[in-house]
Parts: C-alpha cells; structure tokens; sequence
C-alpha cells in the first residue's frame, strides 16, 4: 500500500506485537522468532511488527500494548508448563518456556480488554486457552478417540511437513465462517497437544475429523481476536485462506490504529 497523506508521508502501518521465546543455542540463550511468521504479517496483514522479548517477566506489557495495534502469538517448539492448568508433566522430554508462558498468559487478557485484534497460531491458541482457565490434551497422540496430529514425518521437506494434512469444519454462521465464506478445508498439523478444555468466555469456531478444536474466539470481545490450531503462516500468499485470515487480522489493526489517532 503506498498512498501518501496531504503531507506527503506515507500513512504509518498498524504495529504488531510480536512475542519472542526461548531457545537454547551451543550453551547459549536466543529470544527468537520465526521470519515464516513475519512474512505474511508484513505482507498480507500489511502491518509493521515489534518483536519484544519473554524472558524479562511482564512488568512492561502495559508499556508495549500502547505502542501497538495488534498482538499476534506464533506457535513453538516446547511445550506450556501443565502446572500452569493444574496437570503433572506428561511429556517431560519436551522442552518448556516458562518465561514466554508467563509473559503470554498475561498478556491475552490485557490485550483484549484494551480492544486491540488478537491472532494466535498453534501454541498461540492453546495460551489464548490457558489465559481463560482452559486446559489441553498432553498428548493427542497417546489419548483414545484423537488423532496423531504431529507432522507424518519430521524428517520430510518442509513442504510436506506443512502441507495439508487434515480437515477442519467451521462452525456455521459463525463470524469466521462468514469472513472466510467456506465452512470445510484442509489445513497443515504439526503439533502433539491440544485443547481439551476451553476457557471461560471462549467458543470453539472449527473442529478436526476427531473433534479436536482447531479455532476458537472470546466472545465478549467484539474485536477480531482468534486463535487457530494450524499454520496458516506456512506459504500463505499462495493459500486463500490462510491469506484472508492475515489479511482480516490486518484490516482490524487498522481499524483499531484509526480509533485510537
């Protein structure tokens, strides 16, 4: 979008918060985050992004939720700690941010009490859950009755890692189903928990083959606020689904950017 004001200075973008997460390198420790994510959220949502680190507690998150117009999560590699939604640790040979699980959970609901549109992916959607009280399955694919929702093969291309690999349904005459005008599709599934419990105030938008849900919203909140259990970052330029989230996600960014001046 290149149009200019009556100055002629290009428009500021919607800002996107972006938290980062832990990662452990030869004995060292990153905060990182994931360019796949980035892309579509430059690109599609057209929005500029401001990454901010976990690992410092959440003392600054009314600070940073003022600098911006949306939040978005990215799903991860570890796991949440289960103390934080009063289970044991089923999975202990998965690794755990503790410092992003913290920072997250606080951050949802501030985030969304501030009105500001809100986009959770994968990990995004299960810490949207927990923010409200909600809990997960440890592992889909040690639980009767689930599937195995984890890529077929670690060791494949990422092409293939990340292409379609189940369906989901929408709930119909949902706010979802109408802004994506399809209610069945295929998406990506690269993870081993899932939603068990929803929070307080969350409603399920789409369910996998086995139940599971794959989308969900607080309903309280009229802004766009939405987390999904799949990738839709994962090449979504060339998927129009995945392409019309990011880019409803951005369209309320700057709904929101416009209300506030």
């Amino acid at each position: 979008m290149n149009t200019t004001d009556n100055t002629g200075k290009k428009p500021r973008k919607p800002m996107i918060l972006v938290p980062t997460g832990a990662r452990d390198r030869d004995g060292l420790d990153y905060q990182v985050m994931g360019t796949k994510y980035l892309v579509p959220l430059a690109t599609l949502s057209e929005c500029d992004v401001l990454m901010v680190p976990t690992c410092f507690g959440s003392d600054a998150i009314d600070a940073y939720l003022d600098l911006v117009d949306g939040v978005f999560l990215s799903g991860a590699s570890t796991n949440i700690d289960p103390t934080l939604y009063g289970q044991t640790n089923l999975t202990p040979e998965k690794s755990q941010d503790i410092g992003r699980d913290n920072f997250n959970i606080a951050l949802i609901p501030k985030a969304l009490e501030k009105g500001l549109p809100f986009f959770g992916v994968c990990r995004g959607l299960q810490e949207f859950n927990i923010a409200y009280g909600g809990d997960l399955y440890q592992a889909l694919y040690k639980t009767e009755g689930m599937m195995d929702h984890r890529e077929k093969d670690p060791e494949a291309p990422l092409s293939e890692q990340y292409g379609p690999n189940h369906s989901v349904k929408l709930i119909p005459n949902t706010w979802l189903a109408d802004a994506l005008g399809e209610n069945e599709f295929m998406v990506n599934s690269l993870h081993g928990q899932g939603i068990k419990t929803l929070g307080t105030g969350l409603t399920a938008l789409a369910h996998a083959e086995d139940g599971l849900i794959e989308a969900a919203t607080h309903t309280a909140h009229e802004q766009f606020n939405l987390g999904v259990q799949w990738h839709p970052e994962w090449m979504s330029a060339d998927n129009p689904i995945y392409t019309k989230l990011f880019q409803e996600f951005g369209k309320a960014a700057r709904v929101f950017a416009a209300k506030r001046g």
